[in-house]
């Protein structure tokens, strides 16, 4: 049991965020049908041989449908009619074209919660691009602030923009959702980009820098490496230590 307990999600399987997200809600207790591709590809192709432990995936059930197939498309569309949230990763228009759309979603039930995770939004220059979670954070200014002092950006462990950015915001999202359909609300669409997530993280940084508290070189502030008080330290055995005092002495 837990907080959302009783809320039914479709999630159409993804990599990265969406399934992140959908994670969280399924730790609160949503129960979850996530919709799987016939004989889909490992979610991260050649660059990860061997097994791989789908940590994101957990606390789900699941069944394989092939969405180019009429009946199939007809058996996802039951599942909808009957769920609170339906949560998907595709690059914008592909469940349109399914006829899984959000406008096909919710005239079938008007109080569906649509969530969609996409990398540059729905429309746009770049909406049809690829990418991946160091091209959006690059985008949004992220990266350039992360990195050593006169080194190049380092890439961040795909926390800024996929989960941080993209599904923890999506799962939000999400959630005031559901609680504007709760209060009598409609059903509505929900979507998250992982470049303005990822902008939307830095916001205190972007503050600090307005008021002439930050600077745009690389280790020259308090919480970039700059401050010999706020850094990481090797150790007598070759292993890491870090430290914060930060606060001024009460």
């Amino acid at each position: 049991m837990g907080v959302l307990s009783g809320i039914r999600v479709v999630e159409f399987a993804a990599i990265g965020p969406a399934p992140f997200g959908t994670m969280l809600l399924a730790d609160m207790g949503a129960d979850v049908v996530r919709i799987d591709r016939p004989q889909a590809p490992s979610d991260l192709g050649p660059k990860l041989e061997g097994k791989r432990v789908d940590v994101t995936g957990r606390n789900r059930r699941s069944l394989t449908l092939d969405l180019k197939s009429a009946q199939s498309v007809a058996a996802a569309l039951e599942l909808i009619e009957r769920a609170d949230v339906l949560i998907e990763g595709f690059r914008p228009g592909t469940l349109e074209r399914l006829g899984l759309g959000p406008e096909v979603a919710l005239a079938r039930n008007p109080r569906l919660v649509y969530a969609r995770m996409t990398g540059w939004g729905q429309t746009g220059p770049m909406a049809e691009r690829a990418g991946h979670d160091l091209n959006y954070i690059a985008l949004s200014g992220v990266l350039s602030a992360i990195g050593p002092a006169g080194g190049r950006p380092v890439p961040p462990l795909n926390l800024v923009g996929d989960y941080g950015g993209g599904g923890m915001l999506l799962a939000m999202g999400v959630l005031a959702a559901l609680l504007n359909v709760q209060r009598g609300g409609a059903g509505q669409v929900v979507d998250a980009a992982m470049t303005e997530g990822a902008a939307q993280l830095g916001s205190a940084i972007w503050g600090l820098l307005a008021g002439g508290h930050w600077q745009e070189q690389r280790g020259s502030n308090l919480l970039d490496g700059g401050a010999p008080w706020y850094d990481t330290y090797e150790t007598e055995d070759g292993l890491y230590m870090s430290i914060g005092p930060i606060e001024s002495r009460v």
